[in-house]
Protein backbone atom coordinates (compact mmCIF):
# COMPACT_ATOMS: atom_id res chain seq x y z
CA UNK A 1 0.00 0.00 0.00
CA UNK A 2 2.72 2.73 1.15
CA UNK A 3 4.61 1.56 -2.26
CA UNK A 4 1.74 2.29 -4.33
CA UNK A 5 0.96 5.66 -2.66
CA UNK A 6 4.69 6.75 -3.16
CA UNK A 7 4.63 5.60 -6.63
CA UNK A 8 1.53 7.67 -6.71
CA UNK A 9 3.21 10.64 -5.21
CA UNK A 10 6.31 10.24 -7.61
CA UNK A 11 4.26 10.45 -10.51
CA UNK A 12 2.44 13.60 -9.88
CA UNK A 13 6.04 15.08 -8.71
CA UNK A 14 6.99 14.60 -12.40
CA UNK A 15 3.98 15.74 -13.82
CA UNK A 16 4.63 18.90 -11.87
CA UNK A 17 7.89 19.25 -12.38
CA UNK A 18 7.57 18.45 -16.48
CA UNK A 19 4.40 21.40 -17.02
CA UNK A 20 6.74 23.76 -15.45
CA UNK A 21 10.01 22.60 -17.84
CA UNK A 22 7.66 23.25 -20.56
CA UNK A 23 6.03 26.36 -19.58
CA UNK A 24 10.21 27.61 -19.10
CA UNK A 25 10.76 26.18 -22.76
CA UNK A 26 7.53 28.03 -24.64
CA UNK A 27 9.06 31.37 -22.45
CA UNK A 28 12.69 30.33 -23.80
CA UNK A 29 11.37 29.67 -27.19
CA UNK A 30 9.33 32.88 -27.31
CA UNK A 31 12.44 34.91 -26.84
CA UNK A 32 14.62 33.18 -29.12
CA UNK A 33 12.58 33.35 -31.65
CA UNK A 34 12.64 36.97 -31.42
CA UNK A 35 16.44 37.28 -30.96
CA UNK A 36 16.01 35.66 -34.28
CA UNK A 37 14.05 38.60 -35.81
CA UNK A 38 16.36 40.88 -34.50
CA UNK A 39 14.40 42.57 -32.34
CA UNK A 40 14.67 46.88 -32.16
CA UNK A 41 13.83 49.59 -30.12
CA UNK A 42 10.85 51.46 -30.74
CA UNK A 43 8.53 53.95 -29.39
CA UNK A 44 4.80 52.97 -29.32
CA UNK A 45 1.89 55.23 -28.65
CA UNK A 46 0.19 54.17 -25.18
CA UNK A 47 -2.74 56.58 -24.43
CA UNK A 48 -3.64 58.96 -27.34
CA UNK A 49 -1.92 62.19 -28.05
CA UNK A 50 -3.70 65.60 -29.39
CA UNK A 51 -2.59 67.20 -32.02
CA UNK A 52 -0.14 69.99 -31.34
CA UNK A 53 1.40 68.11 -28.40
CA UNK A 54 5.00 68.87 -27.29
CA UNK A 55 7.00 65.81 -27.60
CA UNK A 56 8.13 67.05 -23.81
CA UNK A 57 3.79 66.75 -23.00
CA UNK A 58 3.91 63.56 -24.60
CA UNK A 59 6.86 61.69 -23.13
CA UNK A 60 4.76 60.03 -20.52
CA UNK A 61 2.28 58.53 -22.85
CA UNK A 62 4.93 56.87 -25.06
CA UNK A 63 6.58 53.61 -24.17
CA UNK A 64 9.65 51.56 -25.72
CA UNK A 65 8.93 48.22 -27.15
CA UNK A 66 10.79 45.82 -28.39
CA UNK A 67 9.39 45.05 -32.18
CA UNK A 68 10.96 42.45 -34.66
CA UNK A 69 12.97 44.46 -37.61
CA UNK A 70 10.65 43.11 -40.45
CA UNK A 71 7.57 45.31 -38.56
CA UNK A 72 9.39 48.29 -37.90
CA UNK A 73 8.41 51.47 -39.97
CA UNK A 74 11.63 52.76 -41.84
CA UNK A 75 10.81 56.36 -39.78
CA UNK A 76 9.88 55.03 -36.67
CA UNK A 77 11.87 56.53 -33.90
CA UNK A 78 13.18 55.24 -30.61
CA UNK A 79 14.17 58.35 -29.06
CA UNK A 80 13.11 61.52 -28.63
CA UNK A 81 16.47 62.85 -28.18
CA UNK A 82 16.80 64.85 -31.58
CA UNK A 83 13.05 65.82 -31.24
CA UNK A 84 13.13 68.70 -29.16
CA UNK A 85 10.91 72.06 -30.11
CA UNK A 86 8.74 69.44 -32.25
CA UNK A 87 4.77 68.97 -31.42
CA UNK A 88 2.50 66.44 -32.80
CA UNK A 89 1.04 66.88 -36.16
CA UNK A 90 -2.09 64.71 -35.89
CA UNK A 91 -3.41 63.28 -33.27
CA UNK A 92 -1.96 59.96 -32.20
CA UNK A 93 -3.64 56.55 -31.80
CA UNK A 94 -2.95 54.06 -29.11
CA UNK A 95 -0.88 51.18 -30.21
CA UNK A 96 0.57 52.68 -33.09
CA UNK A 97 4.91 53.48 -33.70
CA UNK A 98 5.99 57.06 -33.28
CA UNK A 99 6.60 58.33 -37.30
CA UNK A 100 9.53 61.25 -37.78
CA UNK A 101 6.89 62.74 -39.90
CA UNK A 102 4.19 62.92 -37.33
CA UNK A 103 6.83 65.26 -35.24
CA UNK A 104 6.52 68.76 -36.89
CA UNK A 105 7.51 72.50 -36.09
CA UNK A 106 4.71 74.07 -34.13
CA UNK A 107 4.24 76.33 -36.82
CA UNK A 108 3.20 74.32 -39.31
CA UNK A 109 -0.36 72.58 -37.34
CA UNK A 110 -0.83 76.08 -34.88
CA UNK A 111 -3.92 77.11 -36.82
CA UNK A 112 -5.67 73.77 -37.59
CA UNK A 113 -7.42 73.79 -34.31
CA UNK A 114 -8.62 77.69 -35.15
CA UNK A 115 -9.70 76.29 -39.24
CA UNK A 116 -13.18 75.30 -38.73
CA UNK A 117 -14.98 73.77 -41.62
CA UNK A 118 -17.81 75.51 -42.96
CA UNK A 119 -21.18 74.11 -42.29
CA UNK A 120 -22.51 72.05 -45.32
CA UNK A 121 -18.74 71.88 -46.74
CA UNK A 122 -16.61 67.99 -45.99
CA UNK A 123 -12.88 67.58 -46.37
CA UNK A 124 -11.24 65.48 -48.51
CA UNK A 125 -6.97 64.82 -48.83
CA UNK A 126 -4.98 64.15 -51.59
CA UNK A 127 -0.89 63.93 -52.08
CA UNK A 128 1.05 65.92 -54.40
CA UNK A 129 4.01 66.75 -55.18
CA UNK A 130 5.60 70.45 -53.68
CA UNK A 131 6.06 71.68 -57.90
CA UNK A 132 1.96 70.80 -57.58
CA UNK A 133 1.36 73.06 -54.39
CA UNK A 134 3.05 76.11 -55.17
CA UNK A 135 6.49 74.85 -54.38
CA UNK A 136 5.38 73.29 -50.82
CA UNK A 137 4.33 76.69 -49.64
CA UNK A 138 0.70 76.48 -48.76
CA UNK A 139 -0.32 77.14 -44.87
CA UNK A 140 -3.50 76.54 -43.13
CA UNK A 141 -6.36 78.84 -43.22
CA UNK A 142 -5.32 79.91 -46.90
CA UNK A 143 -7.26 79.54 -50.15
CA UNK A 144 -6.38 77.38 -53.30
CA UNK A 145 -7.55 76.90 -57.21
CA UNK A 146 -7.58 73.06 -57.99
CA UNK A 147 -6.45 72.75 -61.23
CA UNK A 148 -7.71 69.77 -63.22
CA UNK A 149 -5.91 67.83 -66.32
CA UNK A 150 -6.73 64.52 -68.12
CA UNK A 151 -4.35 62.59 -71.50
CA UNK A 152 -6.98 62.58 -73.03
CA UNK A 153 -9.87 64.91 -72.07
CA UNK A 154 -12.78 64.57 -69.73
CA UNK A 155 -15.74 65.53 -72.06
CA UNK A 156 -16.13 62.81 -74.74
CA UNK A 157 -16.08 59.00 -74.34
CA UNK A 158 -14.00 58.73 -77.17
CA UNK A 159 -10.40 59.84 -76.70
CA UNK A 160 -9.10 63.38 -77.38
CA UNK A 161 -6.85 66.12 -76.55
CA UNK A 162 -5.24 66.54 -73.49
CA UNK A 163 -7.50 68.94 -71.34
CA UNK A 164 -6.56 71.17 -67.98
CA UNK A 165 -9.16 73.43 -66.02
CA UNK A 166 -9.37 75.62 -63.07
CA UNK A 167 -12.37 73.43 -61.92
CA UNK A 168 -12.85 74.36 -58.05
CA UNK A 169 -11.93 77.82 -56.72
CA UNK A 170 -11.32 79.34 -53.51
CA UNK A 171 -10.84 76.14 -51.69
CA UNK A 172 -10.12 76.35 -48.24
CA UNK A 173 -6.81 74.40 -46.78
CA UNK A 174 -7.70 72.90 -43.30
CA UNK A 175 -4.84 70.82 -43.12
CA UNK A 176 -0.95 70.20 -44.38
CA UNK A 177 1.40 67.41 -43.70
CA UNK A 178 4.63 66.87 -45.28
CA UNK A 179 7.03 64.38 -45.69
CA UNK A 180 10.61 64.34 -42.88
CA UNK A 181 13.08 66.60 -43.92
CA UNK A 182 16.69 66.47 -43.94
CA UNK A 183 18.37 68.33 -41.58
CA UNK A 184 19.01 71.80 -42.39
CA UNK A 185 22.03 74.12 -41.73
CA UNK A 186 22.98 75.18 -38.13
CA UNK A 187 21.87 78.36 -36.74
CA UNK A 188 24.50 80.90 -36.87
CA UNK A 189 26.43 81.52 -33.39
CA UNK A 190 26.78 84.93 -31.41
CA UNK A 191 29.06 87.07 -33.07
CA UNK A 192 28.09 84.82 -36.76
CA UNK A 193 26.45 86.33 -39.06
CA UNK A 194 23.03 85.10 -40.40
CA UNK A 195 22.94 82.52 -42.79
CA UNK A 196 21.32 83.11 -46.39
CA UNK A 197 17.70 82.47 -47.02
CA UNK A 198 17.53 79.18 -47.67
CA UNK A 199 16.37 78.24 -51.40
CA UNK A 200 16.79 74.78 -51.66
CA UNK A 201 14.30 72.95 -53.23
CA UNK A 202 11.50 71.21 -51.05
CA UNK A 203 12.15 67.03 -50.62
CA UNK A 204 8.90 65.05 -50.44
CA UNK A 205 5.28 64.69 -50.96
CA UNK A 206 2.98 67.22 -49.14
CA UNK A 207 -0.76 65.68 -47.58
CA UNK A 208 -3.28 68.30 -48.25
CA UNK A 209 -6.80 68.17 -46.62
CA UNK A 210 -9.26 70.68 -48.13
CA UNK A 211 -12.79 71.90 -47.48
CA UNK A 212 -15.48 71.35 -50.53
CA UNK A 213 -18.67 70.48 -51.00
CA UNK A 214 -19.72 67.15 -51.41
CA UNK A 215 -19.36 67.17 -55.66
CA UNK A 216 -16.12 69.19 -55.67
CA UNK A 217 -14.62 65.89 -53.43
CA UNK A 218 -15.38 63.93 -55.74
CA UNK A 219 -14.06 65.57 -58.48
CA UNK A 220 -10.89 66.15 -56.58
CA UNK A 221 -11.19 61.66 -55.90
CA UNK A 222 -11.25 61.28 -59.68
CA UNK A 223 -8.84 63.70 -60.69
CA UNK A 224 -6.68 61.98 -58.21
CA UNK A 225 -7.77 58.19 -59.74
CA UNK A 226 -7.17 59.13 -63.27
CA UNK A 227 -5.72 62.33 -63.77
CA UNK A 228 -3.45 64.95 -62.25
CA UNK A 229 -4.29 67.65 -59.85
CA UNK A 230 -2.25 71.18 -59.69
CA UNK A 231 -3.00 74.12 -56.93
CA UNK A 232 -2.32 77.90 -57.22
CA UNK A 233 -2.91 80.39 -54.12
CA UNK A 234 -6.18 81.69 -54.91
CA UNK A 235 -7.53 84.41 -52.34
CA UNK A 236 -10.80 85.61 -51.60
CA UNK A 237 -10.08 88.85 -53.24
CA UNK A 238 -8.83 86.87 -56.73
CA UNK A 239 -9.81 87.13 -60.22
CA UNK A 240 -12.42 85.23 -61.56
CA UNK A 241 -12.32 85.35 -65.51
CA UNK A 242 -15.00 82.11 -65.83
CA UNK A 243 -14.19 78.77 -66.89
CA UNK A 244 -11.73 78.05 -69.54
CA UNK A 245 -10.53 74.41 -70.57
CA UNK A 246 -7.11 74.95 -71.72
CA UNK A 247 -6.05 72.64 -75.15
CA UNK A 248 -3.32 72.19 -77.56
CA UNK A 249 -5.74 74.82 -80.50
CA UNK A 250 -6.39 77.34 -77.50
CA UNK A 251 -3.62 77.32 -75.13
CA UNK A 252 -1.66 79.68 -77.32
CA UNK A 253 -4.34 82.19 -77.53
Amino acid sequence: MKSRLLAGTAAIALAIVGAVLIIFYAQGADQRALQSMKPVDVLVVKTAIPAGTSVEAMAASLVIEKVPASGVADTALSTLDKSAGTVSAVNLIPGEQLLAERLVAPEEVKDEGNTKVPAGLQEVSFQLEPQRVVGGRVAVGEHVGVFLSFEKGAFKAKPEDETTQLTIHKVLVTAVQRAPQTASAEKPKDGQQPAPEDTTLPEGSLLLTVAVTDIDAGKIVFASEFGRIWLSKEPLDAQDNGPRVERREVVYK
